[in-house]
């Protein structure tokens, strides 16, 4: 079982995109996770799919790069909340409450560095 989730997360890794040096292959993996994840993100109290979600916070790790000098300094930074009203994001999922994006993109992150996906 162990040997099959390695092979997943690997599997999961190799197939990014291929990235310039500066591109994080981990914020790629969250920014994949929000548009695959059939949740609906909720920014300035508009409803949005999970696709625009991840073009969204596509498009602010684009122009922010700078500020996300990590996978923890991108999901507090540009992927947690609005830069002009600081409202933070939520991801409202099938089954669950509405959560903190960046409490559901550390938990993304968490699985993948341990392992669990």
């Amino acid at each position: 079982m162990r040997l099959l989730k390695i092979c997943i997360t690997a599997t999961a890794l190799i197939s990014l995109p291929v990235f310039a040096d500066d591109q994080n292959p981990e914020i790629e993996y969250l920014l994949s996770s929000i548009g695959s994840s059939q949740c609906v993100f909720i920014r300035n109290g508009g409803r949005h799919s999970a696709e625009k979600a991840e073009e969204h916070l596509r498009m602010k790790y684009k122009r922010g790069r700078r500020y996300a000098t990590s996978t923890e300094a991108f999901i507090e930074r540009l992927a947690s909340k609005s830069s002009m009203t600081r409202k933070l994001y939520m991801m409202e999922c099938p089954g669950a409450e509405p959560e903190p994006t960046g409490t559901w993109l550390t938990q993304r992150l968490e699985e993948l560095r341990n392992g669990k996906i």
